[in-house]
């Protein structure tokens, strides 16, 4: 494995025990995902689980008008391929990668090996989906409820939370398509951004210039999903230290 890219920049891979990591280490395959991939379609059976590092995967919902919206999002907090150790083999939704990086790639039935040991990996896997659950059900009152304004406030924060950095790369008709919106709204929701002051937009580039703003501004639903991921997983990686 390349000295630039680590497993431990997962970080449910990062909360494993040591015997545990020792033990999925060797399958697991770094592989660079670019923007636009799409990992798997709504119904296939997955035979690989995701763990990105620097990449964030979008899952999508799919309308049989051909219409789909973003139901949550996948990053260097978790993992794509949940079904795979929850029993349903596939989803009805649609992964597509959103920012381009990288992933640790493990097979399915390898996990599904650990998973069954009813230990360690089995609870912290549970604890994500719990926290993943949390972030689609959130998404979906954040998209009844609230203005886009907020919405695209609240997707630039959770986009932000999983980047080294404060650029991102991302077209308005991607983040229309995210939020299952007009674009028309989301141009006019970033152009009062812009004239707050809180990001700079240019072409396929957008970069956050007062992130305390885009906090003033967002609905609760950002700091709702935010809350659970950190009181769920920084529990499980407590307790992990305890049981070394």
């Amino acid at each position: 494995m390349s000295s630039k890219h680590d497993p431990n920049q997962n970080h449910l891979l990062a909360a494993l025990l040591d015997a545990e990591f020792d033990r999925l280490a060797p399958h697991l395959e770094l592989v660079p995902l670019l923007l636009g991939d799409v990992l798997s379609e709504s119904g296939d059976k997955l035979h690989h689980l995701y763990f990105p590092t620097s990449a964030i995967v979008s899952l999508h919902y799919l309308l049989e008008n051909g219409g789909s919206s973003e139901i949550a999002g996948v990053g260097n907090e978790g993992v794509l391929g949940v079904s795979i150790f929850m029993g349903g083999d596939s989803t009805p939704s649609r992964a597509v990668v959103q920012t381009r990086g990288h992933a640790y790639r493990l097979p399915a039935a390898i996990l599904m090996e650990e998973f069954n040991r009813g230990g360690h990996v089995m609870r912290l896997l549970l604890r994500y989906t719990q926290a993943l659950l949390t972030q689609m059900s959130q998404t979906a009152v954040c998209n009844r409820h609230h203005s886009v304004e907020q919405q695209l406030c609240r997707w630039l924060l959770l986009t932000l939370d999983r980047l080294p950095t404060n650029e991102l790369t991302m077209t308005q008709e991607l983040i229309a398509n995210m939020l299952g919106v007009r674009r028309e709204g989301v141009t006019e929701a970033a152009g009062r951004l812009q004239g707050y002051g809180y990001i700079s937009y240019r072409r396929g580039h957008i970069t956050v210039l007062d992130r305390a703003g885009l906090e003033d501004d967002v609905c609760e639903c950002y700091a709702v999903v935010k809350k659970e991921f950190g009181r769920l997983l920084s529990d499980v990686r407590h307790r992990q230290g305890n049981v070394k």
